[in-house]
């Protein structure tokens, strides 16, 4: 994330202000620009109040939503009051995910669309499936969260984190599949087959747990599953390492009295940043009595797999730098 400040007054925003609490400056978000700005007359979304959105719109857009929340095709009822307070947190959320798609100019395809469903009223299962992005607007709430984290024996669960794992399986055939057969089999070389039986590994999965020594060659142990969540969770992780590389870099954070560097740095250079930078968060994590902040290792063969992501990411934003004026909504244009 980049760092903002008000265009007023100078004073630091985190990227949900839509306020400077300095000066009083209403603030918005430009999504054109990536900037929080000033807003002056300038439009606001129409989810402002009930998704605590602060996007900016386009005076003459028809529908009245940000680039953000028009993503979203599904959400509470406006009688669901717990609901709607935990589709706001999501979107918060989501945004986080959008500007960093935006920023890293991964195409956003007009297929693209996400359901924020509650699990109240009836069993609801996050996920993604042929572009729709499902999730349980229960993992908004952090007691019911955890209590799923310990159930699973995991050492990291977020919302960000789903948003950020599901992209991952959106990205898998625009990335790689649709990059022709010799990619294709590279990526299968890293991950594995995604054509093999998916129900058959989750079943194995839940019956037998991961294998020995899997952090070896896995970045969680939910990435052992499947091919297909193995590229999902290092997708995950990639966007992780990026955002948090570039928030530290933009506050000009110094580990060892070495700065921290983000993209554009070589992966070699980004991936040495990232594993001082996780050692001193996980360090102050621990200074006020909490768990680290990144519980993972990473091991050779999962920063090989961090590096083909990178690759791919670069490759798809170098795609849409050379494409022609007015190519379609999946070369990167956000759908209307």
């Amino acid at each position: 994330m980049r760092a903002f400040s008000c265009e007023v007054c100078a004073q630091r925003l985190f990227f949900e202000n839509d306020l400077c609490l300095r000066c009083g400056t209403p603030q918005g978000f430009d999504p054109d620009r990536l900037e929080l700005v000033a807003r002056g007359d300038r439009r606001g979304c129409a989810n402002a109040l009930l998704a605590a959105c602060n996007w900016l719109v386009a005076d003459d857009d028809p529908i009245g939503l940000c680039v953000s929340c028009r993503l979203t095709r599904t959400r509470p009822n406006d009688g669901d009051a717990g609901a709607l307070e935990q589709f706001a947190e999501a979107e918060q959320a989501k945004r986080r995910l959008v500007f960093e798609l935006l920023d890293t100019r991964l195409p956003i395809g007009a297929d693209l669309h996400f359901d924020l469903l509650s699990s109240r009223y009836e069993p609801v299962v996050t996920g993604h499936d042929h572009g729709v992005i499902t999730l349980d607007l229960a993992e908004s709430d952090d007691a019911r969260r955890e209590a799923r984290r310990a159930q699973f024996d995991e050492p990291y669960r977020t919302l960000l984190g789903h948003f950020r794992h599901e992209i991952g399986h959106y990205y898998w055939p625009r990335l790689v599949e649709q990059a022709g057969a010799d990619e294709l089999a590279r990526a299968r070389t890293l991950f594995g087959d995604e054509r093999a039986s998916y129900q058959d590994a989750l079943d194995r999965h839940y019956a037998q747990g991961p294998p020995d020594g899997w952090d070896e060659r896995y970045v969680s142990a939910y990435a052992t599953t499947h091919p297909s969540e193995d590229w999902a969770e290092s997708f995950s992780h990639y966007l992780h390492m990026r955002d948090t590389l570039q928030t530290a870099a933009e506050l000009g954070l110094t580990v060892g009295g070495a700065a921290i560097a983000d993209e554009p740095a070589p992966f070699p250079a980004l991936v040495g940043s990232w594993l001082r930078l996780a050692w001193a968060l996980n360090e102050v994590n621990r200074s006020m009595g909490r768990d680290d902040l990144y519980p993972f290792t990473l091991a050779d063969t999962v920063v090989a797999k961090l590096a083909y992501v990178e690759q791919r990411v670069a490759a798809a934003a170098t795609a849409r730098t050379a494409a022609p004026v007015g190519e379609s909504a999946d070369r990167g244009q956000l759908p209307q």
